[in-house]
C-alpha cells in the first residue's frame, strides 16, 4: 500500500511538472505570436513629446501609419493644419500620423515642450508626436534609418512623408512638397485602409 501511494505521489508531481512546462511553453508562444504581430517598421521607442515618457511604437500595429519629420518655422510649418485634417477624417478607419521634430535643418531649435506648445495652440495638433530627434545621415533614429534604406530616400527637408501600410511595409514616400490633402497621397491611404487587417 505504502509504495503504491508513493507510486501515486510520484506521477501526480511528473503530471504537475508536465503541466507547468506546458503552460510555460505555450505562454511563450504566445509572447513570440505577440512580438511578431509587430511588424519591423514599428519595433521602435520613442519618446512622446509632451512628457518624454517612453512610447512604443507597436501599439500602432494593424494601422496605416503615415510618418512625418516635422519643424515649427519652415514654409512647410502651414501642413500640421492639413496633417491634423487628415488624422481627423481618417483615425477611426484605421490612419495614424506620427510626427518626428527634427532640428536637422536648423529649423526646430525649441525645447520639447516648446514644441508641444506651438504645435496644440498653433494648428491644434492631435496626432501622436514624438520628442526631437535626428532623421537623416549618421546621427538618425533607428527608425529613419530602416525607413532611408527601405525607400531608397532620407528626408531632404521638413515634412518629407513615409506611408505604412497595415502589415508595417513601405508603400511610399513623399517630399515635402507633397501636401497632406494631395490627390495622391489621399488615394493611397484610402487603399490602404480598404486593405484587410493582418492576422
Amino acid at each position: 500500500m505504502e509504495t503504491a501511494m508513493k507510486f501515486l505521489s510520484c506521477l501526480s508531481g511528473a503530471l504537475h511538472t508536465v503541466g507547468v512546462a506546458g503552460l510555460m511553453l505555450t505562454g511563450g508562444a504566445a509572447y513570440a505570436g505577440e512580438a511578431q504581430a509587430c511588424p519591423a517598421t514599428l519595433q521602435h521607442t520613442f519618446d512622446r513629446l509632451q512628457d518624454e515618457k517612453p512610447q512604443s511604437l507597436c501599439q500602432y500595429s494593424g494601422k496605416v501609419v503615415l510618418i512625418v519629420n516635422t519643424a515649427s518655422y519652415c514654409g512647410f510649418t502651414g501642413q500640421y493644419k492639413g496633417l491634423e485634417d487628415l488624422y481627423a477624417r481618417y483615425k477611426d478607419k484605421g490612419l495614424v500620423v506620427l510626427g518626428f521634430p527634427s532640428n536637422d535643418f536648423s529649423q526646430e531649435s525649441g525645447s520639447n515642450q516648446q514644441i508641444a506648445d506651438f504645435c496644440e495652440n498653433t494648428f491644434g495638433v492631435k496626432f501622436p508626436m514624438f520628442a526631437k530627434s535626428s532623421v537623416k545621415g549618421p546621427e538618425a533614429s533607428p527608425l529613419y534609418r530602416q525607413l532611408a534604406q527601405l525607400s531608397g530616400t532620407a528626408p531632404r527637408w521638413n515634412f518629407h512623408k513615409y506611408l505604412l501600410g497595415r502589415n508595417g511595409q513601405l508603400v511610399d514616400s513623399y517630399s515635402s512638397l507633397t501636401a497632406p490633402d494631395s490627390k495622391g497621397l489621399v488615394r493611397a491611404i484610402e487603399q490602404q485602409l480598404a486593405a484587410p487587417q493582418p492576422k
